[in-house]
């Protein structure tokens, strides 16, 4: 099924949970609504889902207008964040639930929630009861009771924020090979990062109840539109240096003070002339190195794999990630190389890319 939201925005008096969202969502496609807290994409999604009526625009399920649907008339699936089981019912009660709603035959109803419950690898857990299972297995339940009425929409709030680290990686990996599986339409909506750029086809990035952008995720990454969205997305985050972009002999150089670095002619011209803007990149696209722009190293944070190095270069601080065996310390003074093909300018006042328009 195909998600259309046209204009859609959601207010009580002057708060405004939703402001004019835009998007579509392919049949059978995988989005992430991702955010920080209070920037709208689960009442968003709770105006899909038909809990929450708009204050304006249309959500169409492929052709049709659901703005005034009742929620139990969507043919949709929904999996919270709390798991939301009944205590005091088996597996199988709790599965099987939405179908005793609609008085599928018994014997159907028995087929149906077994399979499901054995596609969940939780087919040998149907007469217990929530308090006998793990938190993963719950989620499990939760998760079964929402595919039990093979459903045209899958949506999901923030499913596995009660799950720990472990548990968490291994049921992304179950969710997203059983949402291509079996093909269902699904909304995902996240404030982990991690979570929307591996699960998801298409990343709708929101602030204050406004998108901020809506790409698949190596765009989002490589590409941002805004500086929030250049900022919320990666780990460890971009940094951001205020420069001044001017061309000389030809070559265009991102500048100030103790600070010049000469970027490619693609984006250098995009971003000369503009007077003082905001030169972004990425921790992982900077090297140590022999050669290139000095700064002193005010802490070292071990990570495992590298360390990510806090430089200082005058008043403008830059973060590295850098190989643990180069045995790098406190105060040592370093050169840094920067991949300039990989450099973002944003405008200070509108921050808006000057690289990336629509």
């Amino acid at each position: 099924m195909k998600v259309k939201l046209e204009s859609l925005s959601k207010r009580w008096g002057k708060v405004v949970g939703a402001d004019h969202i835009n998007l579509d969502i392919g049949d059978g496609e995988f989005v992430a609504f991702l955010g920080p807290s209070g920037c709208g994409k689960t009442t968003t999604l709770l105006m899909v889902a038909g809990i929450y009526k708009p204050t304006e625009g249309n959500i169409r399920f492929d052709e049709r207008i659901v703005n005034y649907v009742a929620p139990k008339d969507r043919n949709i699936g929904m999996v919270f964040q709390s798991y939301a089981l009944y205590p005091h019912m088996t597996v199988f009660q709790n599965i099987s639930y939405p179908l005793k709603l609609k008085k599928t035959p018994k014997g159907e109803m028995q087929e149906r929630a077994q399979r499901v419950a054995d596609m969940m690898g939780i087919g040998h857990l149907m007469d217990r009861k929530p308090a006998q299972l793990s938190g993963g297995q719950q989620q499990r339940v939760a998760l079964g009771r929402a595919l039990v009425k093979e459903p045209q929409l899958l949506l999901f709030d923030e499913p596995l924020s009660n799950l720990d680290a472990r548990l968490r990686l291994s049921m992304r990996g179950e969710i997203k090979r059983l949402q291509m599986e079996l093909g269902i339409t699904s909304i995902y909506v996240t404030h982990d990062q991690v979570e929307a750029m591996t699960m998801a086809d298409r990343v709708a990035v929101m602030k204050e109840g406004q998108l901020q952008a809506y790409s698949p995720p190596d765009e989002l990454y490589d590409q941002p539109r805004t500086f929030f969205v250049a900022s919320f997305v990666g780990n460890p985050p971009m940094n951001f240096v205020d420069v001044e972009v001017v061309r000389e002999n030809g070559d265009y150089h991102a500048r100030r003070e103790g600070f010049d670095v000469v970027v490619p002619a693609d984006r250098g011209e995009k971003a000369a002339g503009k007077g003082n803007i905001i030169l972004g990149i990425r921790p992982e696209d900077i090297t140590i190195a022999d050669t290139g722009i000095s700064g002193e190293i005010y802490v070292v944070e071990p990570l495992g794999r590298d360390d990510l190095i806090d430089v200082r270069i005058g008043e403008a601080g830059v973060h590295v990630l850098a190989d643990p065996t180069l045995g790098l310390r406190m105060s040592q003074t370093v050169r840094l190389n920067f991949n300039t093909h990989k450099v973002q300018f944003f405008d200070p006042q509108t921050e808006k890319s000057l690289l990336w328009t629509d």
